[in-house]
């Protein structure tokens, strides 16, 4: 299979949540591809280490501290915004804080870094902004709350900035991949076991991919190479639009 093809040599890219993860997959993707990568995540020494490899550079900031965000000096020509959390919990026991941290990581860092970052594109007539949303953005699940909603407002965030960007060269999308193999991933199968009453063990088949007919988990990989087509050659066109790779699941 040949290689998808990838952005101008010399671009510049910032990546959030770059230091694992489909980050740093896509950070990865990106570099090889001949990219300018900045890993963002508030792990420094992560990020550090992951953007030594890439030849790239590194920030340390916590996108829940929206002044901090406001404030980033960077300029970049693709954002791709991949920092996010996971908390699972009836709604009736789902604490407000923990609510509001999700929602202010997952979908206000999004829009302060495109508020930030929209000018400087549209001074060069150029940006692609791809959004790592989640089948959770199409459909929800049971103990969810902030992370469902919070993608659900992210999805209709990448179609607002397409709106408005239309016909000055940048463009939003969002990538919304199943359950992929990341740390977030595994993280949340202890709290889900709970949640439903049943073994650890039992959570991949019974939960997770209970409604996916490709059993099995999606690769960091899978989704890096799609952001890398988005932000590449013949993707003028291609904005507002969610790219589902979920193995089915929505197909049903």
């Amino acid at each position: 299979m040949p290689p998808l093809p990838a952005p101008e040599t010399g671009r510049r890219a910032l990546v959030t949540g770059g230091a694992s993860g489909i980050g740093a997959a896509v950070a990865t993707r990106l570099a090889k591809g001949g990219v300018h990568v900045t890993v963002l995540d508030r792990d420094e020494e992560a990020a550090a280490e992951v953007a030594a490899q890439l030849g790239g550079d590194h920030l340390a900031i916590d996108l829940t501290d929206g002044p901090a965000v406001d404030a980033l000096d960077v300029e970049t020509d693709i954002l791709v915004n991949s920092a996010g959390v996971q908390h699972v919990a009836p709604v009736e026991e789902f604490e407000p804080d923990r609510f509001a941290f999700i929602h202010r990581l997952m979908l206000e860092a999004p829009f302060r870094l495109a508020r930030r970052l929209l000018p400087g594109m549209y001074e060069r007539g150029y940006g692609r902004i791809v959004h790592i949303s989640s089948v959770h953005g199409h459909r929800a699940s049971p103990y969810k709350s902030a992370y469902v909603s919070a993608k659900h407002g992210l999805e209709g965030l990448s179609k607002v900035i397409a709106l408005e960007a239309a016909g000055r060269g940048v463009t939003s999308n969002t990538v919304c991949p199943g359950y992929v193999r990341t740390p977030l991933v595994e993280g949340q199968i202890a709290d889900q076991a709970q949640a439903h009453g049943i073994e650890e063990s039992e959570v991949l088949d019974r939960v997770l991919l209970a409604r996916t007919p490709v059993q099995r988990l999606v690769e960091p990989a899978e989704v890096a190479d799609l952001v890398c087509f988005l932000c590449g050659p013949g993707t003028d066109s291609i904005t507002g639009s969610a790219f589902i790779m979920d193995g089915g699941w929505t197909a049903a």
